[in-house]
C-alpha cells in the first residue's frame, strides 16, 4: 500500500511526495503511471453555448484559494459592449516594450520540485522582467497613464463574460504576461491552455467553487502558473477579482486583475520546502518524519500490515570533518542520501534524522525482509566510495531496525527502539546491522535508567547532590597527600546513591555536565573553608570539551585565590585519546587557570608514548582493575610495572587505585609508585552540607 508523505489536506505536498517517491524508485521497479495532464482537458473545441449555460472546459474541481471578504454593497458594472481591448479605457500611448521571460528564483542546495507549492499569501511582488519606469506625471502635470502604472507593477485587468466565455484584457496584456496578442487569448478556454501543470487551482475553479451573490458580487482570489507555449517560460499569477450572478444565481460575469508574483512565489516555495525537507539531501526532516510515522501507524494498523523503521548512522563523520572539511562532509552526506534513495523502493520514505543519521521507513516489511533490505543498503554504501570535490571518499554505515507495530506502537517508541539497536551495532565488535529484540531485562534497565535520571534532576533542584572525599597517601610515609572528591546523591530517605549507579545514566541522559559543575562548586567551597585541603575533581568528556566549562573554572579560580594550585582535574584515558588535539587544547585551558591535570584509569585506553608525552599531564592514576588480582596474575604485575617505568621515564608521578590490602601495597611501593589510594588507606567520607556553600563559590 502506497502512503502519501503528508496529509491529504496538503494536496500540493502530496504531489511532491509522489515526485520524490518516483525519484527514489530503482531501475528494476516499475514507476507509477504518470498523472493526467490538466491542459489536455482544455484542448477541446468550444461548442456553441446554450442560453444561460456555463462552459464546462474546467470540470475537475481543484483546491479553492482563500476566500476574500467582500466589502459592503458594490454595484455590478454594466456588461461591456466591446470587441477590442481599446474600449477598456486604457490608453495605448507610450506602450512599454515586451519584457523578457520571467524566470523562477534560484533554489536551495537540493532542487525544489516544480510542483511543490506554498500556501497563497496576500503579499505584493512586482514583475521581474525589464519594465520601463512610468514618466513623472506629478512633475509634468499630465494625467497618469494607467497602462504605464500597471506595466510597472506587473498587473493586467480583465473582464470575463462567463455565459459566452468572452474574455477581454487590458492593453498591456502582452507586455506583462508574454502570452501573445490579447485576441489570441479571448476566451477562458484559450487562457486555460497556458495553465501550468503545477497549478493547484485556476480562476474557473475558484469562481465555480461556491458562494452566493447577494447583489454586490462575490470576491475571489486564485494563484496559478502560466506557461508561454513558444518559450516555455513559467510565471506565477495572483488573480483577484469579483464575480456576479445571473438570473439563475450562477456566475455570469467576472472582472479582476492578474498580478505577476513569480519572485514571491519562488521565495515562499523555498521557505515551505525547508520547513518540510532537509535542504542538503532533500529527505524529510525529523518533524515531518514523526508526522509521517504517526499516519503510517494509523494506516498500517487499519490494513493489519507491518512496516520497518531503520536508522542508519554514518561512521567516523567527525574524522571526515576534521580531515576533509565540512564542505566535503556535506557532499558525503548528500551522496549517502542519493545512494540510499537509489536502493529504496518507490513507496518507502527517507528522512534526515540527525546530523549523521538517516531514517528509512519501509512499508509492507517484516523482520526477515527488513534484514535483507538492511544488508542491501549496507552493500550499496560499502561497495563504492562517494565522489566528492576532494575525490572519492569511502563511507560505511551501521544500522539498527525495528518492525512496527509489534516492536513499537508509536513514532517515539519505534525511533527509541531503533536507536537502541543502532547503539548495539555501533559497539566496537558489534554487527553492522542489529534488529531490535524485545527484552524484559533491557526494558527493566530502561525503566530504572528513567527513574535514576528523574532522581538526578530532582536532587539537583533540591540541593541533594553532595561530595565524599577519599584520601590519597604518600607511598613512602602513608600520610595523606591529597583527597579525591567523588559525587554522591542523597535520596530523600537519607540513603546515598553510589557513583556507579549515577554516572552512566547521567552521561546518557545529558546530565553529566550539571553533575560535574555541582561537584566542582561543592569541592571549591570545601577548599575555601579548609585552606590546607588539596583535592582532585573528575571531569567527563562532555564537560572537558565544553569551552564554557573552562571559562567557569577560570572565573572560580580568579574569585578564590589560592584554590587553583591546590586543585587537580582528572580526565579518563579513554576520553583523552578520543581526540588528542581537542584534549591537548582542553588541558592547556585548564592549566592556564593554574590547575593541574591528571589522567585517570591509566592503562585502560592504551595511550601511546608519543601522545602521553604531548599531553603534558601532572599525574597518572593507574587503573584500579589491575590491582585487584595483582598478587596472583603475572600479566597484571608485568603491565603495572611497565606503566610505572614509563611514567618514571616521563617524570610523571603515579597513583595506584583500588589498593585493598597490605601485600598489594608492598609490591607497588617496591616498584616505585608514588601515591596509593584505596580502602586499605581509607574509604570516601561524605562531606556534610554547609549552609553557606553557595556564597563561598559565588
Amino acid at each position: 500500500m502506497k502512503l502519501n508523505f503528508l496529509s491529504r489536506r496538503e494536496a500540493a505536498d502530496e504531489r511532491l511526495a509522489e515526485r520524490i517517491a518516483a525519484a527514489t524508485t530503482p531501475s528494476h521497479v516499475a514507476p507509477p503511471p504518470p498523472p493526467p495532464q490538466p491542459e489536455k482537458r482544455w484542448r477541446v473545441s468550444p461548442k456553441p453555448a446554450a442560453p444561460g449555460a456555463v462552459p464546462t472546459s474546467e470540470t475537475a474541481p481543484r483546491r479553492a484559494a482563500r476566500a476574500v471578504e467582500p466589502p459592503a454593497k458594490v454595484a455590478a458594472p454594466p456588461l461591456p459592449q466591446v470587441e477590442s481591448a481599446a474600449t477598456l479605457n486604457l490608453s495605448d500611448e507610450g506602450a512599454a516594450t515586451a519584457p523578457e521571460p520571467i524566470l523562477p528564483a534560484a533554489s536551495v542546495a537540493f532542487p525544489i520540485p516544480d510542483d511543490f507549492r506554498p500556501a497563497p499569501r496576500p503579499a505584493f511582488s512586482g514583475p521581474s522582467g525589464k519594465i520601463a519606469p512610468p514618466p513623472p506625471y506629478a512633475q509634468s502635470g499630465e494625467s497618469p497613464d494607467p497602462r504605464h502604472i500597471l506595466n510597472s507593477i506587473g498587473e493586467v485587468v480583465y473582464d470575463w463574460d462567463i455565459v459566452s466565455d468572452r474574455l477581454v484584457w487590458g492593453p498591456n496584456f502582452a507586455e506583462v504576461l508574454g502570452l501573445g496578442a490579447p485576441q489570441d487569448v479571448a476566451t477562458s478556454i484559450a487562457y486555460a491552455n497556458f495553465l501550468a501543470p503545477q497549478s493547484a487551482t485556476s480562476r474557473y475553479d475558484v469562481v465555480r467553487s461556491g458562494g452566493s451573490d447577494t447583489g454586490s458580487g462575490v470576491a475571489f482570489q486564485a494563484q496559478y502558473g502560466l506557461v508561454s507555449k513558444p518559450r516555455g517560460s513559467l510565471v506565477w499569477i495572483e488573480d483577484t477579482g469579483r464575480w456576479f450572478a445571473g438570473a439563475d444565481g450562477l456566475p455570469a460575469r467576472a472582472h479582476g486583475v492578474v498580478r505577476v508574483i513569480t519572485e514571491r512565489y519562488e521565495a515562499e516555495k523555498a521557505l515551505a520546502f525547508s520547513s518540510h525537507y532537509d535542504p542538503l539531501t532533500g529527505a524529510l526532516n525529523r518533524a515531518r518524519l514523526i508526522e509521517h510515522l504517526a499516519r503510517t501507524f494509523v494506516a498500517e494498523q487499519r490494513e493489519r500490515a507491518n512496516f520497518a523503521v531503520l536508522l542508519a548512522g554514518i561512521e567516523n563523520l567527525f574524522a571526515i570533518n576534521r580531515n576533509y572539511g565540512y564542505d566535503v562532509a556535506d557532499q558525503l552526506i548528500a551522496g549517502v542520501a542519493l545512494r540510499l534513495r537509489a536502493t529504496m523502493r518507490g513507496p518507502d520514505v527517507l528522512a534526515r534524522y540527525a546530523g549523521n543519521k538517516f531514517a528509512l521507513v519501509l512499508h509492507g516489511c517484516d523482520a526477515e525482509q527488513m534484514e535483507v533490505a538492511a544488508r542491501r543498503f549496507l552493500g550499496a554504501l560499502g561497495d563504492e566510495a562517494i565522489e566528492t570535490s576532494a575525490g572519492p571518499v569511502p563511507v560505511s554505515l551501521r544500522m539498527g531496525g525495528v518492525v512496527c507495530p509489534r516492536q513499537g506502537r508509536s513514532p517515539q517508541a519505534a525511533l527509541q527502539h531503533a536507536e537502541e539497536a543502532l547503539d548495539l551495532a555501533r559497539k566496537p565488535l558489534g554487527l553492522r546491522f542489529v534488529a531490535y529484540e524485545q527484552s524484559m531485562v533491557r526494558d527493566d534497565a530502561r525503566m530504572r535508567a528513567l527513574i535514576v535520571a528523574d532522581e538526578i534532576v530532582t536532587a539537583l533542584n533540591q540541593g541533594r547532590i553532595g561530595i565524599a572525599l577519599q584520601p590519597v597517601v604518600h607511598a613512602a610515609s602513608g600520610k595523606t597527600a591529597f583527597k579525591e572528591s567523588l559525587v554522591r546523591l542523597l535520596r530523600e530517605d537519607g540513603t546515598v546513591m553510589s557513583p556507579e549507579a549515577i554516572l552512566p545514566v547521567a552521561e546518557k541522559a545529558g546530565l553529566i555536565h550539571l553533575l560535574d559543575q555541582r561537584v566542582l562548586e561543592l569541592t571549591v567551597a570545601e577548599m575555601v573553608c579548609d585552606p590546607t585541603l588539596r583535592t582532585t575533581v573528575n571531569a567527563s568528556g562532555a564537560t572537558m570539551h565544553d569551552p564554557e566549562w573552562a571559562r567557569r573554572l577560570s572565573a572560580i579560580c580568579a574569585l578564590h585565590p589560592g584554590v587553583a594550585e591546590r586543585l587537580t582535574i582528572e580526565i579518563t584515558e579513554t576520553v583523552a585519546i578520543e581526540d588528542i588535539e581537542a584534549t591537548r587544547r582542553a588541558i592547556a585551558a585548564i592549566k592556564d587557570c593554574g590547575v593541574k591535570v591528571a589522567i585517570d584509569d591509566f592503562g585502560a585506553g592504551h595511550t601511546s608514548f608519543r601522545n602521553l608525552r604531548g599531553l603534558s599531564v601532572d599525574l597518572l592514576k593507574i587503573d584500579g582493575a589491575f590491582m585487584l588480582n595483582l598478587q596472583r596474575s603475572p600479566d597484571d604485575r608485568f603491565f603495572v610495572r611497565t606503566l610505572v617505568d614509563l611514567a618514571r621515564h616521563l617524570k610523571i608521578p603515579t597513583v595506584a587505585e583500588w589498593v585493598e590490602n597490605e601485600e598489594t601495597a608492598k609490591l607497588l611501593i617496591e616498584w616505585g609508585v608514588d601515591y596509593l589510594q584505596g580502602h586499605h588507606y581509607g574509604r570516601a567520607e561524605l562531606v556534610p552540607a554547609r549552609a553557606d556553600e553557595s556564597q563561598a563559590v559565588a
